[in-house]
């Protein structure tokens, strides 16, 4: 398995738990967000990152599958 390839699976887990639970804990993604790029720059690093330096496709309808 290629090293890319497990950077983007430890990336993309806490990014998705994220987004289908955003009231649990999730201590991965509270270290992640410090590196998404923010509006305001370093000086604000993990502020105003939703839209900018981390967006979600399709935009979430529903937490209930259909």
């Amino acid at each position: 398995m290629s090293s890319g390839l497990q950077l983007a699976d430890l990336v993309a887990r806490p990014i998705g738990l994220k987004t289908v639970r955003p009231q649990q804990e999730n201590r991965a993604f509270e270290v992640l967000m410090k590196k998404f790029y923010c509006d305001g720059g370093r000086r604000r690093l993990g502020q105003n990152f939703e839209g900018i330096g981390m967006r979600i496709y399709p935009e979430q309808e529903s937490e209930k599958p259909r």
